[in-house]
């Protein structure tokens, strides 16, 4: 008789059923109810298509666009580069590299040009097949002196993209050995080539695992399983229903009463609660999610580094992790590396910045102030509990003679209307997987994506450098020199780091390990989920 390992396998293949199982089970000495038991996790665990998919996702915006270049927040990632679309690589469900669209790629021995061998036969959702030009017309999309894609600051290296058979080549400024990861970004979706050149992003076609059938900026995007799909084991939903739903209460209620099978960003104070409901799972992930409280260094008083630090100096950092994460964070250094990332900072490098109301008086004091008086935007959707940490940050600030007055803005538009806008707000990025990445998104001078529009002559000398330093040692003491410069002198405020979580129903199947680069498996939940 076969061992119960391969009943397993069977079960999950749906070649034995529950009675067939259990009596395999007797025979092998199992109990009724243990045989039952690993029945429900056999068929669970094994993938199958069907099903209707309703997802509760946060960051949504009436601004919301198709277009790969405009995407802001998770919303629309999970949309566009989870559902519609897919990268040359993607990180997969164990955080590795791995080819989606390109099937291998080699570097020239000063890693500054790099050829990607294209997959053949894969099909946008028009029927049109794939080839070179589609690529390359896809990245151009990005690139450019005046282009105001958010992916222009990881694009300012790449000198020239071109066709060569079926593979592109790109040819960088400078070595880079992250560069691989750098075009898994979310933005650097394939679409298809325009007539005369351009990216055709209008209508949402894309190679990935879903078909557009409904978009409703700030309300919900509809799609379809892709029956064409290249990856034979993905998008086992028949269909994905998106609803943007900025209200953790109403996201959790909708999960637990049945109306929704996920939610993103769950309120933590209700983490014990939710654990104890036994029709759904709490799920969190931990990589590289950061809170940032970014001041616009060309504003008045920001202007000042001594009123910058004054601000780092001014937040209590300890108190916020307990209050707002609940268990589910860490605290932050003010710089944006974290515990996933090769090359963070230790703190024997960099000794951890705390709550000091003494040292907030003295950089006050050198920047010619006794007090100051600011205003600090945030609304819930920038991140979990981001009006309460607002609060909290107010009433240690008022011990450094700082009056920091809290403005709650609407969660709509949020990231449109408010994000880059004001000099002084709260905001959260989920990180990268590498530091060439975060650092020439975020913290470059020039870069689409620089919130506090800070430029610093030093770290952008050592962010090249560090790109094109293929010597592992000397690339780390780069890249924590460009951490401690953060630390000192950059416009955020970087307190704490949060996990990702997610309440799950338990008809809903996953991979045994879902990726943390992103939320939501890395935003590709609609692909490598099921139900169960």
């Amino acid at each position: 008789m076969a061992d119960m390992k391969t009943f397993e396998k069977l079960a999950g293949e749906g070649r034995v059923n529950r009675r067939e199982f259990i009596q395999a089970g007797i025979a092998a000495g199992v109990t009724v109810a243990a045989a039952s038991t690993a029945f429900d996790k056999a068929v669970a665990a094994t993938p199958k298509k069907g099903g209707d998919y309703i997802q509760a996702l946060t960051g949504g915006s009436s601004s919301d666009s198709l277009d790969p270049a405009t995407t802001l927040d998770s919303f629309m990632i999970n949309v566009n580069a989870g559902q519609l679309h897919n990268n040359l690589t993607e990180i997969g469900s164990d955080n590795q590299l791995r080819g989606e669209l390109a099937e291998n790629w080699e570097a020239s021995a000063d890693a500054k040009t790099w050829n990607f061998k294209l997959r053949k036969g894969v099909e946008f959702h028009n029927g049109k097949t794939m080839d070179a030009n589609d690529v390359v017309e896809s990245f151009r999309h990005h690139m450019g002196e005046d282009n105001k894609s958010a992916a222009s600051g990881l694009m300012k290296q790449v000198e020239e993209v071109k066709a060569d058979g079926d593979n592109v080549v790109f040819v960088l400024s400078g070595g880079n050995a992250d560069f691989p990861y750098i075009v898994s970004d979310y933005h650097l979706n394939i679409c298809p080539a325009k007539d005369g050149g351009g990216a055709a992003w209008e209508e949402g076609v894309g190679t990935g695992g879903y078909m557009l059938e409904e978009f409703d900026p700030g309300v919900r995007v509809n799609v379809k399983r892709n029956p064409n799909y290249w990856k034979e084991d993905a998008a086992y939903f028949d269909t994905v229903q998106n609803l943007f739903v900025s209200d953790a209460a109403a996201r959790t209620s909708g999960v637990r009463t049945g109306e929704l099978h996920s939610m993103s960003n769950i309120d933590i104070a209700t983490a014990p609660l939710l654990a104890r409901d036994k029709n759904v799972k709490v799920l969190s992930t931990y990589g590289n999610k950061h809170v940032v409280m970014p001041m616009d260094c060309r504003a008045d008083p920001f202007s000042d580094n001594h009123v910058r630090l004054a601000m780092k100096h001014a937040i209590d950092r300890v108190e916020m992790v307990e209050k707002i994460t609940r268990g589910f964070g860490e605290v932050g250094n003010d710089f944006p590396i974290g515990p996933a990332n090769v090359n963070r900072a230790t703190a024997e490098e960099i000794p951890q910045r705390s709550f000091d109301p003494d040292k907030a008086k003295f950089h006050l004091k050198k920047a010619g102030m006794d007090s100051l008086s600011l205003k600090f935007h945030v609304a819930d959707t920038a991140f979990e509990g981001g009006v309460d940490a607002g609060q909290l940050f107010s009433e240690s600030a008022k011990k450094c003679g700082i009056d920091l007055q809290i403005v709650r803005e609407p969660d709509d538009g949020y990231w449109s209307n408010v994000w880059m806008k004001k000099p002084f707000l709260g905001g959260y990025w989920g990180g990268r997987p590498t530091e060439d990445w975060m650092f020439s998104q975020v913290y470059s001078s020039g870069a689409e994506w620089n919130e506090s529009f800070w430029d610093n002559r030093t770290f952008n000398k050592l962010l090249v450098w560090a790109r094109s330093e293929l010597n592992p040692e000397k690339r780390r003491d780069m890249y924590v020199e460009m951490q401690r410069i953060c630390h000192d002198d950059c416009g955020s405020i970087i307190p704490m780091f949060m996990a990702y979580t997610h309440l799950v129903r338990n008809e809903i199947g996953m991979p045994e390990q879902v990726a943390s680069n992103w939320e939501l498996d890395g935003h590709k939940n609609a692909e490598r989920w099921w139900m169960a």
